[in-house]
């Protein structure tokens, strides 16, 4: 077997491992956390979906491509629960460690595209990571919506907090932070987050 193609077949099954990643979001119904795979999976399926609220022209096909390996660092590094300010501490070094070896299971030019594209995902660096970073939100936030603010109640998140950490939806879309807001505001009416 070619060199390339033994590298590219060791990183697909080592990203296999995604699917034992759980986050803390349910899926909509609340009968279960879902997993990283899970949500990048979803994640693609919005940003098709909802290309045209974005607030620039963007290249959807790099759209797509963020979302799906925006996450494979939480294989090594682990998903980190958004509102835990101590393990969002530490998060940036394991997950830049976990860059470096995952991404570099890959041939030397996939492995730079893969990883520039994690990079611009962090960074909100161009439109496209701006509404991927939007969509990267807007779900969790619908999960815990949906589930009747479930994952909020087990940690006992309040609105400020959630306000807070999903403000940057706007900078990807307007349209979806009113959306967004509009959700925060009614689970604080039916008493799922509090105030």
């Amino acid at each position: 077997m070619h060199h390339r193609l033994k590298q590219q077949l060791e990183f697909l099954l080592e990203i296999d491992r995604l699917k034992e990643v759980l986050r803390q979001s349910y899926i909509c119904k609340g009968l279960r956390k879902e997993n990283s795979s899970e949500h990048s999976w979803h994640l693609a399926v919005m940003a098709l979906v909802l290309a045209e609220h974005a607030n620039q022209d963007i290249d959807i096909g790099a759209v797509v491509k963020m979302v799906l390996v925006h996450d494979l660092v939480e294989i090594d590094a682990g998903d980190t629960f958004c509102y835990d300010d101590a393990g969002n501490a530490g998060k940036a070094g394991r997950e830049t460690a976990a860059a470096d070896r995952i991404f570099g299971l890959l041939p030397e030019d996939q492995g730079r595209e893969f990883r520039s594209l994690w990079e611009q995902f962090e960074a909100r660096a161009t439109p496209e990571a701006c509404f991927a970073a939007a969509l990267d939100r807007l779900m969790p936030l619908m999960h815990n919506y949906y589930s009747l603010g479930k994952t909020w109640q087990e940690h006992g998140v309040a609105a400020a907090k959630v306000l807070d950490r999903n403000r940057h939806i706007e900078q990807g879309s307007t349209e979806l932070w009113a959306v967004a807001k509009s959700l925060i505001e009614d689970a604080i009416e039916k008493g799922w987050l509090k105030k």
